[in-house]
């Protein structure tokens, strides 16, 4: 198992107290992790100390207003390629075919495409396949951390890490076109209404909102954890 990309998994899973307690552990691998620079991995301790100690209501009411109610920040990837158009049901039942033939049954009730879930996939495959996928979905994922960093938000530095691990430079023009769709005020209910009761996103190429999709997988992070002494003190 690749253990970096379960854990960046489960610190973009829905919070809940189980997953506070994983979070030394979790902080663990990835100041362990050589594939990142001490800079990304620097930039993560506070997002991994954030969601370590905060008032777990505070966690929950912060996922749900970025991730949940911010269409332009849905975990969904699919969502910013396909929005809900026909094409995102064909995608999804590929991806769920991918997860069977790698004998993959996510263990939540979490859209196929949920982010979350496809990296927890891609932690149990050959990190040559699980590279080429983040290098595939690299814009999308660029996009995502630039809208969080606008936010000021910890967990843009968890996006950071996933362009490393990818190993390209994203688009910058697929991120742009990304980036121009406008962004809807999460505060704002009737304009989330208008945006969530439009037939298809315009923008984009590939791959229980609120549900905690890392519960059922801290169970999995079984391997006990060195960190390298040399980067503790970086």
């Amino acid at each position: 198992m690749d253990r970096t990309l379960k854990a960046i998994s489960l610190i973009l899973s829905y919070p809940t107290r189980e997953l506070q307690a994983a979070m030394p552990e979790i902080g663990a691998v990835l100041g362990a992790e050589t594939r990142l620079t001490a800079a990304a991995r620097r930039a993560l301790r506070p997002l991994v100390e954030d969601l370590g100690r905060r008032d777990i209501y505070e966690l929950e009411e912060q996922y749900v207003m970025l991730f949940d109610r911010s269409r332009t920040l849905s975990l969904n990837l699919f969502e910013h390629v396909h929005g809900e158009s026909r094409d995102r049901g064909g995608a999804m039942v590929s991806l769920v075919e991918s997860y069977r033939a790698g004998g993959f049954e996510p263990a939540t009730s979490e859209l196929p495409d949920h982010l979350p879930v496809i990296l927890e996939f891609l932690s149990t495959r050959p990190f040559v396949e699980a590279q080429e996928t983040l290098a595939n979905a690299a814009h999308i994922i660029a996009a995502l951390q630039e809208r969080l960093q606008r936010r000021d938000s910890g967990y843009a530095a968890a996006f950071a890490a996933l362009i490393q691990l990818a190993g390209v430079q994203a688009d910058a023009e697929a991120v742009a076109e990304l980036l121009d769709q406008p962004e809807v005020d999460p505060e704002d209910l009737e304009a989330l209404d208008e945006v969530w009761e439009e037939s298809e996103v315009r923008f984009g190429p590939d791959p229980n909102a609120g549900c905690p999709a890392g519960r059922d997988l801290l169970a999995r992070m079984d391997v006990p954890v060195n960190p390298d002494p040399g980067h503790a003190a970086e």
